[in-house]
């Protein structure tokens, strides 16, 4: 179920939520407003309107139920009539359903737009662009937000043509998507922009509760944003997410990414998230960055994937439950599932830096050529020291159980379980980054990986 700012953003409207369901209307104009009283109309909703600010119930309607209240009988067909591009802003009600929101947005972060169509589920959506756009720095907004199928050339009139070969759905994800990049960030490029997505979606998980049996709503927040970058999704029997996607036909490693949706005790429900910096903390209780900070390095990762070429093979996806009390997600999760699986990453170490390759010193999780590999990825990239070390238990521990070659990442948090807990959100984002990285080398990695199999199959003929 979409939240009443979501519904708004992904069909077309420029509103501040100032607090939950409270909206300033100050920034839109007259005709868009007058548009969504009709269709808040439309649909029946309990609403006030006074002084531009708009109240509108807790509870918003399904969005296919806004789909028909925000529709209507040849909605499109004057478009751009009485719209004069960076001098007008364009009317919703002009626009094509599933294309208003992304007009809106890009016209708000200055790409200012002549024309447009959702494509009506026939054709590609495209939006038409002023020669005065600059394209570069588009592409490069489009790609930050995880969109790599991108066709634009330039039609008669002058004007560019962008080609979205999207689905209706993905329309309204993409201008929900573009709807996060403040003013002033296009200007900084789109690795300043990559950053602080990742930011605004670790800031999302901090701030769904889900301790260790109660993970409904993160697993639900997770399910959502995951499932447009992977080909399966699934829910086990005990609350694991289990996801695969083939990447380049599949043709190469099959690699696992795991962190944990629970945390130790509940995240309070009136808490603040303090910012000092990179360091963050929370005003009371544990702030929930183990394993939080975890997740959101999967999510981040899993769009990259799916916004590049750099990968051939398989990626598996588990986000556990019940890891705090024990590592109970991951010792149920069916072998067959893990069948394949070639080497696996967790997301779930404190501090920075920290390659886990072992358990207490007596127990390993991997051959040492592996572990070693990500060092050599780290130091490749830029990213800083990064060194094999032991530690303690985690999931890393179940998969190495299954002859999978595992290590475990930092994620950048201090003092978890505790009222002092502190995350360094730059380590986090190092962290995404030197798993963005392994991908990128899948060569050295199926040397790697064949390397240790062919150790292991000479082993095993000495009995060794």
């Amino acid at each position: 179920m979409k939240k009443w700012n979501q519904l708004l953003v992904r069909h077309g409207w420029l509103l501040a939520e100032v607090k939950e369901n409270m909206f300033d209307c100050g920034k839109e104009t007259e005709l868009n407003i007058e548009f969504l009283l009709e269709c808040l109309d439309t649909a029946n909703v309990n609403y006030t309107f006074h002084n531009g600010k708009l109240a509108l119930p807790k509870a918003s309607p399904a969005e296919e139920e806004w789909l028909e209240a925000v529709n209507f009988k040849y909605r499109g067909r004057g478009e751009g009539l009485w719209f004069r591009p960076g001098v007008d802003e364009p009317k919703v009600q002009e626009l094509d359903i599933f294309i208003s929101g992304i007009v809106r947005q890009l016209n708000r972060l200055g790409f200012h737009t002549s024309g447009s169509c959702d494509g009506h589920g026939r054709r590609a959506a495209h939006v038409l662009l002023t020669e005065q756009c600059n394209m570069e720095a588009l592409a490069g907004v489009l790609h930050a937000v995880g969109q790599k199928r991108l066709f634009r050339r330039r039609s008669q009139n002058v004007t560019y043509r962008m080609n979205l070969p999207l689905k209706q759905t993905e329309l309204l994800d993409l201008a929900e998507q573009l709807s996060l990049i403040e003013d002033g960030w296009v200007e900084k490029g789109h690795d300043f922009i990559k950053e602080q997505l990742f930011r605004h979606s670790l800031e999302e998980l901090l701030a769904i509760p889900g301790e260790s049996g109660r993970e409904e709503k993160v697993r639900r927040y997770v399910i959502e944003k995951l499932s447009p970058f992977v080909d399966y999704l699934t829910v086990d029997h005990v609350g694991n997410i289990l996801a695969e996607r083939s990447y380049r036909g599949g043709r190469g490693p099959t690699i696992l990414l795991n962190s944990h949706l629970d945390t130790v005790c509940e995240i309070e429900k009136d808490r603040e998230i303090l910012k000092e910096g990179p360091l963050w903390s929370s005003s009371k209780g544990i702030l929930g960055a183990d394993d939080r900070a975890g997740v959101a390095v999967l999510l981040h990762v899993a769009e990259h994937l799916h916004s590049t070429d750099s990968f051939s093979g398989k990626v598996k996806f588990i986000f556990s439950v019940e890891e705090e009390c024990g590592l109970v997600g991951a010792s149920n999760v069916h072998e067959y599932f893990l069948w394949g699986t070639d080497a696996a990453i967790v997301i779930d170490r404190r501090g920075k830096g920290d390659i886990v390759t072992s358990c207490g010193g007596y127990i390993d999780f991997c051959h040492p050529s592996y572990g070693a590999f990500f060092e050599e990825v780290a130091e490749e990239a830029g990213l800083g020291e990064w060194a094999v070390t032991s530690g303690g238990s985690s999931d890393t521990k179940i998969w190495a159980g299954h002859g999978i070659q595992s290590v475990n990442l930092s994620a950048g948090y201090h003092n978890e379980h505790t009222d002092r807990e502190v995350l360094d959100v730059e380590a986090c984002y190092e962290t995404a980054k030197l798993v963005k990285a392994f991908f990128g080398k899948r060569r050295e990695l199926n040397r790697v990986l064949t390397g240790i199999r062919r150790e292991e199959r000479v082993m095993s003929l000495f009995g060794e």
